[in-house]
């Protein structure tokens, strides 16, 4: 038999409108990151046989998703407003703060009961709210990986998969969170086969009738792709935008992303870029995120009708002071330590540049700073008003 479908995992347009039946079939994933995580136990509940390709072993927290406690949701309705306001200054775009001490300070009885409380919870929690010198501190970072890897081996009843399943070569938090239900769980199931390249070798070459890896060839019927994505730029890359003298964006950016704000682009103008690289689009509630550029932009086209400005354009000594203020910021961090797609290290060829926005003080430090950038008169960008006879003359943002 040979395959009969392959789909991807990663993008609704790329997946079959009508669904994919999986029953009876002999189905590879390739991939382990978020998508799939959520993919996995649902094709192991229906297919006779499932084979997960795994490059690099991810940590999962529990989503808990479930029905909510109508006390719980009568609390949240009668707070809406301060939830609302709450999210907008937080660090991450949720009802969510770091823990104020070092994971170090506390005795392994304090931290313990800490972290069960979190996990209980699910969700984000766990990335979000944990100690707050998760993401600079090698040390403190090791002790919290450390309880998830030990929740892991408890699930996995195979020392051996579960070993396979471990992450051990990138601080945990540096690679986007990944919610599951039941993952873990699902690689007890006879049917589940997990093929890591690390020790069994990796993807060879995907063959009439499967996928050949580490020397051995795996029977499939359908081949679901989860690879990711080429994220924050590769979208913009492939819309062909064209800027002054016809720069094209995508060789602009063949060196990774320079922006002002993740906003707008020195030499496109008239170009805003919600969420985009450089903003902390991904690295935050993203809706709050999309919430904020769209409220700015709003209110900047606004502000030039006002004024009867045609044109706005980030200048390139502002994009330039952007650019090394997001990588001094990162670069204080353990995120740039791991080969995520964040970095871009996902895509071959990509360069290694961190992607989004990890300010100081986050959603709400940076939502300060576009403020700030509109109420000084739109510092860091230049106008340009239109003529009788359509002639653009630049006006110096004051």
């Amino acid at each position: 038999m040979k395959i009969t479908q392959t789909v991807c995992a990663d993008a609704q347009s790329s997946w079959p409108h009508d669904g994919v039946d999986f029953t009876a079939k002999r189905v590879g994933v390739i991939g382990t990151g978020a998508t799939a995580v959520q993919t996995i136990p649902e094709i192991a509940q229906q297919a006779k046989h499932l084979t997960v390709f795994q490059r690099t072993p991810t940590f999962c927290v529990p989503a808990r998703n479930g029905c909510v406690d109508p006390e719980v949701t009568k609390a949240r309705k009668a707070d809406y407003d301060g939830i609302r306001q709450r999210i907008k200054d937080s660090f991450f775009g949720f009802d969510l703060n770091f823990i104020p001490k070092s994971v170090l300070e506390t005795t392994p009885e304090e931290r313990e009961q800490e972290f069960d409380k979190m996990w209980d919870t699910g969700g984000f929690a766990f990335w979000l709210a944990n100690y707050q010198d998760m993401f600079f501190s090698k040390e403190a970072n090791d002790v919290i990986a450390d309880y998830l890897r030990r929740k892991i081996r408890s699930v996995v009843n195979d020392p051996a998969i579960a070993e396979k399943l471990t992450p051990k070569t990138y601080p945990y938090g540096t690679k986007r969170q990944p919610l599951d239900t039941n993952y873990f769980e699902t690689f007890n199931k006879k049917n589940v086969v997990l093929v890591d390249a690390t020790a069994d070798g990796p993807i060879e070459e995907i063959t009439p009738n499967g996928i050949r890896a580490g020397g051995r060839e795996y029977p499939l019927d359908i081949i679901v792709i989860a690879t990711g994505f080429d994220a924050l730029t590769g979208s913009l890359k492939k819309l062909g935008i064209k800027g002054r003298g016809g720069r094209a964006l995508a060789q602009e950016w063949e060196d990774g992303p320079q922006t002002y704000l993740g906003l707008a682009i020195a030499g496109y103008p008239n170009l805003f870029t919600i969420t985009g690289p450089q903003s902390p689009s991904v690295l935050s509630n993203v809706t709050v995120s999309i919430e904020q550029h769209v409220e700015w932009i709003s209110e900047c086209i606004a502000h030039m009708r006002r004024s009867k400005l045609a044109t706005i354009e980030a200048t390139p000594q502002a994009q330039d002071a952007w650019g090394a203020h997001v990588a001094e910021v990162v670069n204080s961090t353990l995120m740039p330590s791991a080969n995520s797609w964040y970095m871009g290290a996902n895509i071959d060829g990509k360069p290694r540049r961190f992607l989004p926005y990890l300010g100081p003080e986050g959603v709400g430090g940076y939502r300060r700073k576009c403020n700030d950038v509109a109420e000084n008169g739109y510092e860091g960008f230049v106008f340009a008003s239109r003529g009788q006879g359509g002639t653009v003359h630049p006006i110096a943002a004051e």
